[in-house]
């Protein structure tokens, strides 16, 4: 699957001042990536703030993105949950016109054993008429996906592409590198360690920062994968202070700030979540102000 090698974005929902979906700011995010060289775009992810949209509104955000993309991008679209059962009834129910493959979250909350996430996995992938990519991010749904389980599901099931790791673990990381086939892909999900995810024999990344930065974060990742080490990390030590501002009052406060910041789109978001405070925002500006 060469189309998710490489730098994927999980895009914002951007809002406008009266918390609706800003048709016009999303096409110009489209483009925006497009344009800087993405590989390819995750719609309705975390990112997205798709747990505060309606049905409704997941639908016209799909329709939107994939209006603007056009076919250019690959898309993959955001589709877990912590009841199998309702997972394997939205794939049976949702329109999946346009999309190259699933991008599915380990159960979160339920806190299932390594049994439970591969027999819910198992479930996914029967019921999945895309290719899928399972996503274990410990932080968000309180278990931790270990590498003996998904080497059995990336073995067991042949329509499990991938994987995006944001266990925040390197160590663990290579280890499932090592444990796959040669084919599966293990994509970063932490921004930070992209580049050394990639230099290990990671496929890439799905990442927030380089929606903000993707002609940056786009070269060092191409640069990585060409070898050129030396010159990937002098772009990713540009980045690293960036890194940390945006995720430091959650996501996707910051990286909104630094759309708003480039004229892209407001930088508000739905509760539970608030906008990025002014104390940031000034940060995010000498940040911004830096990387021209």
């Amino acid at each position: 699957m060469k189309q998710f090698l490489g730098t994927g974005v999980a895009l914002v929902t951007p809002f406008t001042r009266k918390n609706e979906i800003d048709e016009n700011a999303l096409r110009k995010l489209v483009q925006f990536q497009i344009k800087n060289g993405v590989d390819y775009i995750v719609v309705l992810g975390t990112t997205a703030e798709s747990a505060t949209l309606s049905k409704v509104e997941k639908e016209t955000v799909k329709n939107i993105i994939k209006s603007e993309n056009n076919g250019q991008l690959s898309l993959v679209l955001g589709l877990g949950g912590n009841s199998t059962s309702q997972v394997v009834e939205d794939l049976a129910q949702e329109n999946l016109e346009g999309f190259d493959a699933i991008l599915s979250v380990s159960p979160f909350y339920n806190k299932p054993s390594q049994e439970g996430i591969y027999q819910h996995f198992s479930e996914v992938s029967k019921a999945s008429k895309l290719p899928l990519i399972v996503y274990n991010v410990p932080g968000r749904t309180g278990s931790n996906m270990l590498p003996l389980t998904v080497t059995r599901l990336a073995k067991d099931f042949d329509n499990i592409i991938g994987i995006k790791e944001a266990a925040g673990d390197i160590v663990q990381a290579m280890a499932i590198i090592r444990d796959t086939p040669d084919d599966f892909l293990v994509i970063s999900g932490d921004d930070m360690l992209a580049l050394p995810m990639v230099l290990a024999g990671g496929a890439g990344v799905i990442s927030v920062m380089a929606q903000g930065y993707p002609a940056e974060f786009s070269k060092m990742l191409n640069l990585g994968r060409e070898g050129n080490v030396k010159e990937a990390f002098t772009i990713q030590f540009r980045l690293m202070d960036g890194i940390d501002l945006i995720f430091k009052e959650g996501n996707p406060a910051g990286i909104k700030a630094v759309f708003e910041l480039k004229n892209l789109c407001e930088s508000g978001v739905r509760l539970p979540l608030v906008e990025a405070s002014s104390i940031l925002k000034s940060a995010l500006k000498v940040f911004n102000s830096q990387m021209k």
